[in-house]
Formats: C-alpha cells, sequence, structure tokens
C-alpha cells in the first residue's frame, strides 16, 4: 500500500472499490488547518468525475496499468477493433473510451490503449492530431477571408466540423483530435 503523498497526475488507484484515474492532484497548506491533498478523479469504468480529500499520511491502493501501442481497424457496433501489431491479438475497445475524436479516426492509426491486468482494457487515446481530406463543404465567398467566420464540412470519415471560410472541397485539413476542431490546411 503508497500513501497518498505518493500520488500524481496519471496514476489509476482504487477508490470506493472503483477503479479511478487521478486527473488533478494539488497539495494545499490552509492557515490553520493541516496540510492536504485535493485530487480530481474520473471512473475508468463509466467517465464519472468525482472529488476527494486525503491525509498525506492515508494509505491508498495503486493500481498498475499496461499502456500498449495498438493499430486502429475498424468499426464493429459500439467498440472499435484494434489489433497489437506484435502479438496480432484484437481487442473490442469501447468506443466511449476515445469520445468524440472516434468520429475522426482512420484505419491503420496508432492508438494507446490502457489495460488493467494485462487484458481489460480500461481506458484508451487517440493521437493528437489526424489529416482528412474534406468531401462536402459550401462555396465560401470571394472576398469574405476578414471575419473569423466557421462553415461546416463534412470529411472523409463521414463526421463533421466547423471550418474557415476558405476551406473547399478536397482540401487535406489537419484536425486536432483532442477538441475535434480544424488546425490548418494541409499542403
Amino acid at each position: 500500500m503508497a500513501t497518498a503523498s505518493d500520488l500524481s497526475v496519471g496514476m489509476y488507484i482504487k477508490y470506493n472499490g472503483e477503479l479511478v484515474q487521478i486527473v488533478e492532484f494539488i497539495h494545499r497548506t490552509p492557515g490553520n488547518l493541516r496540510a492536504f491533498y485535493q485530487a480530481k478523479m474520473k471512473n475508468a469504468k463509466t467517465g464519472k468525475s468525482a472529488e476527494n480529500r486525503f491525509n498525506p499520511g492515508e494509505k491508498v491502493e495503486i493500481v498498475r496499468v499496461e499502456v500498449r501501442e495498438l493499430a486502429y481497424l475498424y468499426k464493429d457496433g459500439t467498440d472499435l477493433v484494434c489489433m497489437d501489431n506484435e502479438s496480432f491479438e484484437q481487442y473490442n475497445i469501447p468506443e466511449s473510451y476515445f469520445g468524440d475524436a472516434a468520429a475522426f479516426m482512420i484505419e491503420g492509426m496508432v492508438v494507446l490503449v490502457s489495460f488493467e491486468n494485462g487484458e481489460t482494457p480500461i481506458g484508451a487515446t487517440p493521437p493528437t492530431h489526424v489529416e482528412l481530406e474534406v468531401t462536402y463543404t459550401e462555396p465560401g465567398e470571394k472576398g469574405n477571408t476578414a471575419t473569423n467566420t466557421l462553415k461546416p464540412a463534412t470529411v472523409s470519415t463521414g463526421a463533421t466540423l466547423m471550418v474557415p471560410l476558405f476551406v473547399n472541397n478536397e482540401d487535406k485539413i489537419k484536425i486536432d483530435l483532442r477538441t475535434c476542431e480544424y488546425v490548418e490546411r494541409v499542403k
């Protein structure tokens, strides 16, 4: 068992019988009270957030989590099928682990998947950016580029996002998968 002072952002612990990830971890020392740790945690299964205060000597159970690089293959219902490039083993990862970024993922993309006890997927992280082709967008009016106006565009995966007026059909654009927003036009 470890103590609360051993915790850091990104670690997984058992909290109230649930597996949670530390999202925010701050050491607080109020003037007239004892020091404590303020932790914001995200449930690995449900995605719900919780906050808790830990005393510095409080015992916590740290869970060992293995992170592997997998290749995204295809979508199967509400799961995304990913394959380990070394063992060729395939895993069904719930689409909810990727959030909104799942709509912009392309086949062969390398993703990071976290496993509890080596076999149970508990979380996933897509790459930070992806380059996709715009399949449909309304043409922008000539000379209307002075303002920061956006228009909807559909990309090759079928997802829709807002892009600047100068983006046209068949342009390749870079998308930030953390926010699912347009970054730049790719040449």
